[in-house]
Order: C-alpha cells, then structure tokens, then sequence
C-alpha cells in the first residue's frame, strides 16, 4: 500500500527538524515538540508556512469525520475479513500458480489496508469493530461451506466466482460512500476509498479472463 500509517504528514506535510522547520517558516528558534520534531504545512501561494510542534495542534487541523467514514471504515474491515478467510484457502485447494498468486496478493494488501484503517478508527477515538453486519458482496455461511468444502477446478471456479462477487460488493461500499453528504472530507479516507475501486475493479477485470480459462 502508498500509506506510511504511524507519520502524521501523511500525503500533505512534510517532517522536518525543528531548526530547518523554523529557518524555512521565518520563525526563530526554540522548543518544539517532546519528540524533537515539528510538521510544516507549505502555505497556499501568497500565504505563510505553518509549523505545528505538537500533536494536540496537528489534531486541530484534521478535518471532521462523519459517521458515514465511521460505518465505511468499520464495514471494510469486516469486510475484508473475510476476504483473508477466503484467501487462506487457496494454498491447499488449488493446483493453479495464477490463482494462488491472486490468493497471495489478496491476502497482503486487505491484511495492510484492516492495519490503515484500524488505526485511522484508533485514532479518531472510534471502535475498530460494529456491530456484525452484512456487507454487500459478502458471502453467506453457505457459501463459505462450499468454499471450503471444495478443492480443485472446482474450488477455482467458486473461488473466482465468489470473489468477484466479493469485491463488487466493496465497490458498492465505496460508491455509497461518496454518495453521502460530508463523507470523504478526510484525505485518508477518500484516497483509500479511491485506491479501493480502482485495485478492485482491476482485480475483477483479472478475475474474470482467470475464470474464462479455467
């Protein structure tokens, strides 16, 4: 993933040492912040730079969040959940490289995608869980049997089938998401959420010629 998750100038501000900070901002030095670290936000063209020596002055300038960030950063880690259950499958039940490549690379990203936004959940002083829910695109107890229940052709057929199901579901998520007013006012969430629709649609397009040659 392009997230550096524990860095507070995460895609906006860039971190500099206190002297360089200040130096850059025109300010005279000083103290900073316990770490010894300010973040400096470049200003607009005609406007000054900020410097922010604490994190209790960098949580000022986050943007609200609303409860539909909330709900979609809770619903996609459930939701990709059990996108890792179906991907912890494949190594025993499929004789197909390509297929356990794609188990593989679902597995590492949507592991690194549940760390991103639990932290962003932590963070904002939110639960990184809801209550249980049914995702749109998630499979049903039933489903997932037959899943695990399968193993060869077959088990690539459902496998590829299912996921692809799967991840039309989290494109659903997505779409509502911006549909809600105020939602994705947040930079994190709306760049993940974009990154999202685009990697999933890529690996459904993936998918599908994978399932025609199967």
């Amino acid at each position: 993933m392009k997230y550096l998750i524990p860095c507070v100038a995460l895609l906006l501000w860039g971190c500099a040492s206190p002297h360089a900070a200040r130096q850059e901002a025109g300010l005279p030095s000083g103290s900073s912040g316990s770490d010894g670290s300010v973040v400096v936000q470049p200003g607009a063209p005609g406007a000054s730079t900020r410097v922010f020596e604490s994190a209790e002055d960098i949580e000022l300038q986050r943007p609200p969040h609303t409860a539909a960030d909330t709900h979609f950063m809770q619903g996609m880690i459930h939701h990709h959940a059990q996108a890792l259950e179906m991907s912890e499958l494949v190594p025993e039940r499929t004789a197909r490289r390509d297929v356990r490549m794609l188990g593989k690379r679902i597995h590492v990203s949507q592991a690194s995608e549940i760390a991103l936004m639990r932290d962003w959940l932590e963070r904002r002083g939110e639960e990184t869980h809801a209550a249980r829910m049914h995702m749109p695109g998630m499979l049903s107890a039933a489903q997932m049997d037959e899943l695990q229940s399968a193993s060869g052709r077959d088990f690539d057929s459902l496998f590829l089938t299912y996921m692809i199901m799967h991840h039309e579901g989290a494109i659903t998520m997505v779409r509502d998401l911006f549909a809600s007013p105020g939602a994705a006012a947040d930079q994190i969430v709306s760049e993940f959420a974009t990154d999202v629709d685009m990697d999933q649609r890529a690996e459904i397009a993936r998918m599908r010629a994978m399932l025609a040659n199967n």
